[in-house]
């Protein structure tokens, strides 16, 4: 009865308070982290501005050889860097992967990579093939992000090409690839093709651009759920916005350098206000905000109060934004000593964002659910969610001698002694997809108590 009666109670709790938000240290050692990919199984691959991208382990190690290394092809300044990575949807059968780097000129470069056909952690380094290089004017204002949309195509953030006030109104010049989101079809052509249904093919305009008016894309995403476009873009002197759009709208004008966010900016020459794609929410830089990084749409499992809300940031000011496709927004306490630079997403829809001075990726909790966070320092438990196994690691010199797992109710569905060695794997392939609650003893008798899940 006393264990029903504290799962009632810690179920009840988790779904009685508002979400809160958290992070939790995951892994450290990494040097300016700019990206967090996941290529569809368990691993997450962390992106390095100088140039490598190393492979984050779901039990927090990282392999000491990196996935890919080409710091001898990078430009390392400010905003310049290896910046993006894009794993082809069929990944696990073509092994193709993409990414977008500064070259020592200076110029954007997207290129193809394949995988080690004889080690999935190793990247085929010499196979690389340029897509597509294009020229930037200036250092800074490089965009970065790429991504697979919905419908099968790469997208390919663009910034207006730098400076500041987009000196030469290239993010309004449809013959110009800067200041844009770009669109292209990787399965077909040579080193690509055009979607017919790009809103410049056949008329004037650069075939490969998707929307224009764009300052800094430094991160967008798609909502694996509804497929919606969110783009965060870096704003000028006073204002940071957030743009969302159907996946499907094609020809959008975001509006730089007409406006900066809904206020007029430099409007000679510029077409009619209405006909411009204003932002879902503008952050004013009174408040101490100055470079907006963007993150995803939650669609994960464990932290169901986090549902369909879109999680962003800003480089300086360290606190983490939650907001619902209608705009409402809520912040989390300032989390002090981080610069974040960019978010994650793992296989199961879970979040991690990191922080580039300190080369730390961490987790996003929900802290209200308190059944999440309930002692976790005492053992490393994952997968989460579980599909026919968990794995319980040792932790802080404890070993775990007993574990047992609870349906919701209360009523125990299975006890089993463990070995005194650093990792035990226990057997989840006979219970049904659903929230479990798992207790685990350590040597000294302390239990500790955790949220699990089974799909």
């Amino acid at each position: 009865m006393k264990i029903m009666t504290l799962l009632f109670s810690l179920y009840s709790f988790s779904y009685s308070y508002s979400q809160t938000i958290g992070l939790q240290s995951f892994a450290t050692g990494f040097t300016r982290p700019l990206e967090i990919v996941n290529a569809g199984d368990s691993r997450l691959f962390i992106v390095e501005q100088g140039g490598i991208i190393k492979i984050l382990n779901p039990d927090g190690t990282t392999n000491s050889n990196p996935f890919l290394n080409i710091t001898g092809q990078v430009s390392t300044g400010n905003e310049q860097g290896l910046l993006g990575l894009a794993f082809h949807p069929n990944y696990a059968s073509n092994g193709f992967f993409y990414t977008n780097h500064t070259n020592l000129s200076g110029s954007t470069v997207i290129t193809r990579y394949s995988a080690n056909s004889a080690n999935p952690n190793l990247a085929n380094a010499s196979s690389g093939t340029v897509l597509l290089t294009i020229a930037q004017p200036y250092a800074n204002h490089n965009g970065g992000s790429l991504k697979f949309g919905p419908d099968g195509y790469l997208y390919i953030g663009m910034g207006d090409g730098g400076s500041g006030g987009d000196p030469e109104n290239r993010a309004q010049n449809t013959n110009e690839l800067l200041g844009k989101m770009l669109r292209i079809d990787v399965n077909s052509g040579t080193p690509y093709s055009i979607p017919a249904d790009n809103p410049y093919v056949g008329i004037a305009g650069a075939d490969e651009i998707w929307a224009i008016g764009l300052r800094n894309p430094w991160k967008f995403s798609f909502d694996k759920n509804l497929g919606n476009l969110w783009i965060a873009d870096v704003g000028q002197d006073n204002i940071e916005e957030i743009n969302i759009a159907a996946a499907t709208q094609a020809g959008l004008n975001y509006g730089w350098r007409c406006y900066e966010g809904n206020t007029a900016y430099n409007t000679l020459g510029c077409p009619s206000q209405t006909s411009m794609k204003f932002p879902l929410k503008t952050i004013n830089h009174s408040t101490g905000v100055c470079s907006v990084t963007g993150g995803y749409v939650y669609n994960g499992t464990i932290y169901p109060n986090f549902k369909g809300l879109y999680f962003f940031t800003d480089y300086c000011k360290p606190q983490i934004g939650m907001m619902t496709s209608s705009g409402t927004l809520t912040y989390s306490k300032e989390f002090s000593g981080n610069n974040f630079s960019t978010f994650g997403e793992d296989v199961n829809g879970e979040l991690y964002v990191a922080d580039i001075t300190n080369g730390t990726i961490f987790k996003v909790i929900d802290t209200s659910l308190g059944i999440n966070t309930f002692d976790q320092t005492q053992f490393a438990i994952y997968p989460n969610p579980a599909k026919s196994e968990i794995v319980i690691q040792k932790s802080n010199n404890h070993y775990p001698t007993e574990v047992t797992l609870f349906d919701m109710e209360g009523k125990m569905l299975l006890k089993k002694k463990t070995e005194n060695k650093d990792v035990n794997i226990v057997k989840m392939d006979n219970f049904s997809k659903g929230f479990y609650i798992v207790t685990v003893k350590n040597e000294q008798g302390h239990v500790s108590t955790y949220r699990l899940i089974i799909e």
